[in-house]
């Protein structure tokens, strides 16, 4: 089962992005034969257009040119070992070593250490490694990398909005959910299975943030060097901003929730501030809710949720009794904090 996970990813890639790198690679091919006919098959160009179609214009890029240095250093190793040592077989295991120790001196990244290597390797394997012949091989994998980067231009260029608006509306949505939770859980008494289960899936909020900025961020990488970005910038500027309010919200609810857990006992659901604070989480929940309405994101928020912001007037409490105020202090601050982010201030 280890393997099988290992392999396997939990999503196939999209059908176009195979496609796209299957139209590469033969245009690679085809157009290598058609431009350097003599020598051996175009392995370097068709190897370089497959791995140039990435998930975005602008990773495609990078992964060009560090398909050509890898290429050009290796070529370039590999070619002053041929002629000082030949072709034999171990030459092919020296070349692999220096190249790899060669990288690692001038302190490329992993994946061109590896690019180094294995162009290193294919040269002496698959050529005489004359001087003509390693030229031929770089000016291979320039023309396969512009191959790759043009059928990932054409071919409707990637755009990541859409996840990122996913990521964001369900992040959302478990605010909201995770405040009314919190809310019936102040109105009645709770056991401790009750309370571990409510911070336990509190908690679930962090990883869900860091998937929302994760989104974001390979939705702007998607827009860089992007023809059709013009229209979906201001969207995704939207999706970033109500993220940067939402952000502080999750460290509040997480806060409150905590105190509760932690101060709780069976009387406190008996306070009428807590009551009343019950009351204001729904109206918060109803705001986030409204927010990601208004930033248009993927799931509409209930139907009951309305138009207009509920956290509009002010809340005074009655004074606590016993030590429930240390409780009721934590989770008022932290409601006060939420109020700001979600009205902006």
């Amino acid at each position: 089962m280890k393997v099988m996970a290992a392999i396997r990813a939990q999503r196939r890639s999209p059908l176009l992005h195979i496609v796209k790198s299957a139209v590469a690679t033969l245009a690679g091919w085809l157009v290598a034969l058609v431009l350097i006919p003599e020598g051996p098959p175009p392995v370097f160009a068709a190897i370089a257009a497959l791995l140039v179609v990435q998930p975005s214009l602008n990773q495609s890029l990078l992964k060009g040119v560090e398909r050509s240095i890898g290429v050009l250093v290796g070529v370039i190793i590999a070619s002053l070992l041929a002629l000082l040592l030949g072709s034999a077989p171990w030459v092919v295991l020296l070349a692999i070593v220096v190249a790899l120790i060669g990288s690692w001196a001038l302190k490329m990244t992993p994946a061109t250490t590896n690019q180094v290597g294995i162009s290193a390797m294919l040269v002496i394997a698959l050529g005489a490694a004359t001087p003509d012949y390693a030229l031929m091989r770089v000016v291979e994998t320039a023309l396969g990398a512009v191959i790759g980067f043009a059928v990932n231009l054409v071919l409707v260029p990637p755009i990541a909005v859409a996840p990122a608006h996913a990521k964001l509306d369900a992040l959302g949505a478990e605010i909201a959910a995770t405040m009314e939770r919190l809310a019936a859980a102040l109105e009645a008494p709770q056991s401790r299975a009750q309370r571990e289960e409510l911070l336990l899936t509190a908690r679930l909020l962090r990883p869900m943030r860091e998937q929302a900025e994760s989104a974001i961020d390979d939705a702007t990488d998607t827009l860089a060097l992007n023809p059709r970005s013009r229209r979906h910038r201001g969207e995704l500027d939207e999706v970033r901003a109500l993220l940067e309010r939402l952000s502080p919200v999750v460290t509040q609810v997480l806060g409150m929730t905590r105190a509760f857990y932690d101060r709780y006992d069976d009387d406190v659901s008996r306070e009428s501030a807590v009551i009343g604070i019950a009351e204001q989480l729904r109206r918060a929940a109803h705001d986030v809710r409204l927010a990601l309405r208004q930033t248009g994101t993927a799931a509409a928020p209930p139907a009951q949720t309305t138009t207009l912001p509920a956290l509009t007037r002010p809340y005074t409490i009655a004074a606590p009794t016993g030590d429930h105020w240390i409780l009721i202090g934590a989770l008022l601050e932290d409601l006060r904090r939420i109020h700001e982010e979600i009205t902006e201030g």
